[in-house]
């Protein structure tokens, strides 16, 4: 009995004040609740996430594959599609206060005015000379002179027949400037047509110039500058300026409307992206290695300062419990096994007396007990 009281006392002093009596060093949970959390986290972030446990946890699973799973899943690109969507605004009402067509103004001068743009102009230009593209620009410019000159041939005629009675007087120019202009607008547009062929010799002489350009640039430093000088002035221009304003308002219009649809450019963009993101994590070893390798580190380095987050967390959540609560959750939880605890000190104590009065009966006799 004396051994079951003693278990019941010591149990019960974990929980709460036995009896209700203000005994010292009893209530010790609830108690030292605080230091209680601070040590529980101390040893979950100090044993429990340790780089060693880390790593044989991360050598037991595929980094790679778990990744390619989350990317294959349409579920995955939908949230990325919409985390874009609701960022969207935000950014663009940033830059709404017209820092972005100005800023785009002064970037593509900046990209577009370099010493380097020269020989990116030559590259172009030799790339569409190989492919004969030159050919193809050279008929859309005369396209639209033909369409040109059709649309304004009325305009054309008056000024050569005035042209012509300025020069001549007013009775030659009534006499054949329509004439002369007739003649002109029709050689001009004969030699346009004679230009059209594919196989004509101006066409072989805007080839044979084309090329003879490139040359210079890739070998003139004088016509690199002139070159760099002319985009420069072009960029640099108030209409361009202002058109890359409008750039900007269109654009935006654009990218809202955009990112509000689920069947959007933006949508499709990241499910293309993620789909050909896993299958090359399933495909390409390299990648795998390296993916493998740049989770592992990037968790390994903020380690540390997960575990002190740890740490400070479970302290703080430990210290935000309720003292009483905390006492008769943990009491619960362990209740049978306390209840053996009792059981058990109350056969110890029994077997201990029992045992004790035994050898003092056999040491003294009947009547020492």
């Amino acid at each position: 009995v004396v051994g079951g009281l003693a278990d019941w006392f010591a149990v019960t002093a974990l929980f709460r004040r036995p009896l209700g009596l203000p005994i010292p060093h009893t209530a010790i949970l609830p108690a030292q609740k605080a230091r209680l959390g601070e040590a529980l986290g101390r040893f979950v972030a100090g044993h429990v996430f340790t780089e060693d446990d880390v790593n044989a946890a991360m050598d037991r699973i595929d980094l790679p594959e778990i990744l390619a799973g989350l990317m294959d899943d349409p579920a995955s690109a939908e949230t990325v599609s919409r985390s874009l969507a609701g960022a969207a605004p935000a950014v663009l009402e940033r830059l709404e206060d017209g820092r972005a067509g100005s800023g785009l103004a002064r970037i593509m001068p900046m990209l577009l005015g370099g010493e380097e743009v020269a020989p990116v102009v030559a590259r172009t230009l030799r790339a569409l000379v190989e492919g004969d593209r030159h050919q193809e620009v050279l008929s859309f410019l005369l396209a639209r002179m033909k369409d040109g000159l059709k649309a304004k041939e009325a305009s054309l005629r008056t000024m050569i027949e005035d042209r012509v009675r300025e020069q001549g007087g007013r009775i030659l120019g009534w006499a054949i400037g329509g004439s002369i202009a007739t003649k002109v607008l029709v050689a001009v547009n004969q030699e346009l047509d004679r230009i059209d062929p594919q196989n004509s010799e101006l066409r072989e002489g805007f080839t044979s110039w084309v090329r003879a350009e490139i040359d210079r640039i890739e070998t003139d430093p004088e016509r690199r500058r002139d070159i760099t000088g002319a985009i420069m002035g072009v960029m640099t221009h108030d209409s361009i300026r202002n058109w890359s304003g409008d750039v900007w308002r269109r654009m935006r219009l654009m990218i809202e409307a955009d990112m509000g649809r689920p069947d959007g450019w933006a949508a499709s963009i990241v499910r293309d992206t993620l789909l050909r993101l896993a299958e090359q994590m399933r495909t390409d070893p390299a990648l795998r290695e390296r993916v493998a390798t740049g989770v592992r580190r990037m968790i390994l380095r903020g380690l540390p300062f997960v575990r002190e987050r740890l740490s400070r967390f479970i302290a703080a959540v430990v210290a935000g419990w309720d003292a009483d609560m905390l006492a008769e959750r943990l009491e619960l939880r362990v209740g049978k096994d306390l209840q053996f605890v009792r059981l058990n000190g109350t056969l110890v104590g029994f077997l201990a007396g029992a045992g004790l009065a035994l050898v003092l009966r056999l040491a003294f006799g009947p009547g020492a007990g």
